[in-house]
């Protein structure tokens, strides 16, 4: 299994265990859904009303939750177009560092694909919801929410270059 780790914060961002596409050289699409934690019922076949117990209803202890934001306790943030462009472009500029640092011939290729990406994802602004690492490091990676064209299947967008991979 590969674990991928933000590169700046050191955050667990994501896994291969979860459906993950590579979207033109520049980023990672990460498919996720919503799961249910908490108290579980286990049916072990027994009959309630003859062992004297109740049918209880919905359990209060059980929550809805994504299950890549629940596994790598991501945490919610939120941006204005202006304050997230002023956020990317450090962001940007951070990882133009680590890349000549650490892989330059990559450099190139690099600015081209995320400025189309950064460029569509300000095209789409309003249909983002945003995630930092456990850590919540400003200077980290922020992942990107959204849903399918279908409104109900949600994913991740993380960049490929602010990441790490960890065979585990």
């Amino acid at each position: 299994m590969l674990l991928y780790c933000d590169i700046i914060s050191g955050d667990e961002l994501f896994s291969d265990a979860y459906p993950v596409k590579e979207i033109d050289d520049v980023a990672y699409e990460v498919d996720c859904k919503m799961i249910q934690v908490g108290n579980v019922d286990v049916d072990i076949g027994a009959n309630p009303s003859a062992e004297g117990g109740e049918e209880e209803g919905a359990d209060e202890n059980v929550e809805t939750v994504n299950n890549v934001v629940y596994s790598f306790r991501l945490n919610p943030t939120s941006f204005d177009k202006k304050s997230y462009m002023v956020y990317i472009k450090g962001y940007m500029k951070a990882l133009k560092a680590k890349l000549q640092e650490k892989n330059p011939e990559r450099v190139p290729i690099f600015e081209k694909k995320a400025a189309g990406l950064v460029k569509n994802i300000l095209a789409n602004f309003k249909d983002f919801e945003f995630y930092t690492g456990e850590n919540m490091d400003p200077e980290g990676m922020v992942a990107l929410l959204n849903y399918r064209e279908d409104g109900v299947t949600p994913y991740f967008t993380f960049f490929k270059d602010g990441l790490t991979e960890t065979k585990l």
